[in-house]
């Protein structure tokens, strides 16, 4: 019996052995010593007797044994050597009672060399076992900035809470948002509970996805449990039967395809060709019958510049699509759970249009939508990659840009300055773009930066910092509150005689719905959803008439007439802000001459223009207030990981198309009949998703 089992397992290392020597891959066994030749090992620990995950024995400690096996620790001697004979009678012991003596290995980045029980290792293997009972001693490397022993170190704090070494992610910060959704307290070793519990999930999900076959996606299946765990709930998902487990995977598909793919992104910067259709069109010879539309706001409308702006963009939609769109509205949303609560009875109400206006309120959004495919569900937020919501945001560094032009025309003394709130993903943009516009006409000025969501500094007390600095123009926050008095908004000049605005940059979000209620409607959301396999983000500008720079009559005719003409020609894709010779603060060229920069490279910034005096603050510096939102859509700092092309880079491929121009809120003399302060305050805008 034993002479068939050893025929069969040595055709299986045969097998792997020819395969990898085509591949130009190792045929033989890893070798812990030669792995560890110019590793740096700060400490050996002992760990005692340990069950292991046998899919997680990869090798052996030294070369003795390692030609004996092909790399899937089959044998490849031949059955009438001694080595042979031995694997047999090991056989016979596994059928006839089981291997129960333990095995002697070294545990390295949660991967497991044989010290002795190679053999036993194999027949294991071969019969399909799961764990094995082991003497465990870890090699702990010196912690440094790679990637793999950072995320190892993050294990090795997860192992002491909760003794498991079956879960492996491929992600900084993965093991921690586990133990946060595990458990109610991520610091607190686990119970013998909770360790079956957890144990007897990760087997019912790991089948399931198995069958699916997961086990081919270039990702870990600790990645998929934790989506799977994300979505669903731990403790809902902990009671799901097996083909309750296949059934969500099911759902979930889509979106393990994208983070296979290194979460890749497809922007889309113009509306598609609807040719001259409107939302209108739709209902023509139709009865009467209204598309519900709904948006989800976190706060009340009139407590945040942001969400004002969008409540704008809903009252535009009930003014000019009256009788055929019906709009509804939750806010005050403060929580998760209240979120999915509220778009699952918008749902029940008929909505199949869902606007979620916050990037905190993705994982919500994309929670809803794994079990509702038929709503449309789209969150505002940027470089966001989900297959099953998409997302939308406005390019307003286009007018910033313009604003730029307009600051370093009118400064006297080549000092302006700029006060910006979070640093976020489009924020950078929009400051280097309003930076690059002072330097196209004022080669001599500089951009003074603040930032208010710095510890310790207050809106009031930055602006007083400018004026001792005799920084007189300042470009601010796009608007206030609707309630709050003041006129220190968009662009503006401070003196002894009070605040007079010059400019300011808008988003015309009532044109943006209805365009994507457009795109929608006709399909074309669904078409290019298909096209590949990737997240799709709507992020349109000036092109698609979703943002605008309104004028007061302060502007000297000459630079009015050339703001006008910068803004006609990137309206025409004929002028775009980030292109020729960009250099950074410290000199370093960030794109090069007759070079059209890329628009994922300007979408994630994380460099200031060599104009610019300031710099970008990080996390441990914001107030506690900030520091949620710059977690989630944070800038990332690391130039030296983004320029080696860092594998945690999402990719994205960007897709142009040209939609016909729709009339918008204003037209041109409308804006320009903006006197003071008071008028501009009621135009739909907004500098970010904050106060």
């Amino acid at each position: 019996m034993s002479y068939v089992e050893y025929e069969k397992a040595q055709k299986a290392g045969l097998k792997a052995f020819k395969s990898a020597i085509s591949k130009g891959e190792n045929a033989y066994l890893p070798v812990l010593d030669e792995i560890l030749k110019d590793v740096d090992i700060q400490s050996e620990v002992s760990l005692g007797l340990v069950q292991i995950p046998l899919e997680n024995v990869v090798g052996t400690s030294n070369a003795g044994r390692t030609y004996a096996f092909a790399n899937n620790f089959m044998p490849i001697l031949d059955y009438k050597t001694e080595f042979g004979s031995k694997w047999s009678t090991l056989c016979d012991s596994q059928i006839e009672e089981g291997i129960r003596e333990p095995i002697k290995v070294y545990e390295y980045l949660n991967k497991f060399y044989v010290i002795e029980g190679n053999k036993r290792v194999s027949v294991l293997k071969y019969f399909d076992a799961v764990n094995v009972p082991a003497q465990v001693t870890r090699k702990i490397p010196k912690l440094t900035e790679d990637k793999e022993i950072k995320i190892y170190y993050e294990f090795m704090d997860f192992y002491k809470l909760t003794d498991i070494n079956y879960i492996w992610f491929s992600q900084e910060g993965f093991f921690k948002r586990l133990l946060e959704l595990t458990t109610d307290n991520p610091e607190e070793p686990w119970t013998d509970e909770q360790k079956r519990d957890f144990g007897s999930f990760n087997h019912n999900f790991c089948v399931a996805l198995k069958a699916k076959g997961g086990e081919k996606l270039p990702i870990t299946l600790g990645d998929a449990l934790l989506l799977f765990i994300d979505v669903y709930g731990y403790e809902n998902a902990k009671e799901f039967t097996g083909n309750e487990i296949k059934e969500k995977i099911d759902k979930l598909w889509e979106e393990y395809l994208i983070e296979s793919t290194g979460r890749e992104i497809s922007l889309k910067l113009d509306p598609p060709d609807t040719g001259k259709k409107s939302i209108m069109s739709y209902f023509k010879g139709l009865a009467p019958k209204q598309v519900k539309v709904a948006f989800i706001f976190d706060k009340d409308t009139d407590e945040s510049d942001w969400l004002y702006g969008h409540e704008l963009g809903r009252l535009y939609l009930e003014e000019h699509c009256a009788g055929r769109i019906k709009t509804l509205k939750v806010h005050n949303l403060n929580t998760e759970e209240d979120i999915i609560t509220a778009m699952e009875d918008l749902i029940l109400m008929g909505v199949k249009i869902l606007f979620t206006t916050s990037s905190r309120q993705v994982n919500a959004s994309l929670k809803v939508a794994v079990n509702h495919p038929d709503v449309v569900i789209l969150n505002c937020s940027l470089n966001t990659s989900h297959k099953l919501i998409s997302t939308y945001y406005a390019r307003l560094y286009e007018v910033k840009f313009l604003s730029g032009i307009l600051a370093g025309a009118m400064t006297t003394n080549d000092k302006i300055g700029y006060l910006a709130d979070y640093p976020i993903l489009g924020i950078t943009a929009d400051i280097n773009a309003f930076a690059l516009g002072v330097a196209m006409v004022n080669p001599n000025a500089k951009v003074y930066l603040e930032w208010t969501s710095l510890k310790g500094v207050a809106h009031e007390a930055a602006i007083e910092n400018f004026r001792r600095r005799d920084i007189n123009y300042i470009s601010d926050q796009i608007m206030i509150k609707p309630r709050e008095e003041g006129r220190r908004f968009g662009l503006y000049n401070i003196d002894e005689n009070g605040t007079f605005n010059i400019a300011m940059p808008v988003y015309q979000w009532g044109v943006f719905y209805e365009k994507l209620i457009d795109t929608v409607l006709q399909g074309k959301l669904k078409e290019e959803e298909k096209k590949d396999n990737k997240a799709v983000n709507y992020w349109w500008g000036l092109s698609a008439g979703v943002v605008d720079l309104i004028y007061s009559d302060k502007i000297p005719a000459s630079t009015l007439r050339l703001v006008k003409l910068f803004k006609n020609m990137m309206k025409n894709n004929e002028f775009f802000p980030f292109d020729a010779v960009i250099k950074d603060q410290n000199g370093i060229i960030r794109n090069e001459d007759k070079e059209h920069m890329l628009p994922e490279d300007i979408m994630k910034m994380n460099w200031l223009a060599e104009n610019v005096v300031g710099e970008i603050p990080e996390i441990d510096a914001l107030k506690d207030s900030a520091k949620s939102i710059v977690e989630l859509k944070g800038v990332n700092l690391d130039t030296d990981k983004e320029a080696a092309g860092n594998s945690e880079t999402e990719k994205v491929t960007v897709s142009d198309s040209k939609a016909e121009e729709k009339s918008v809120d204003n037209s041109e003399e409308e804006k320009e009949s903006f006197k003071n302060a008071d008028e501009m305050t009621e135009i739909n805008a907004s500098d970010n998703e904050d106060e």
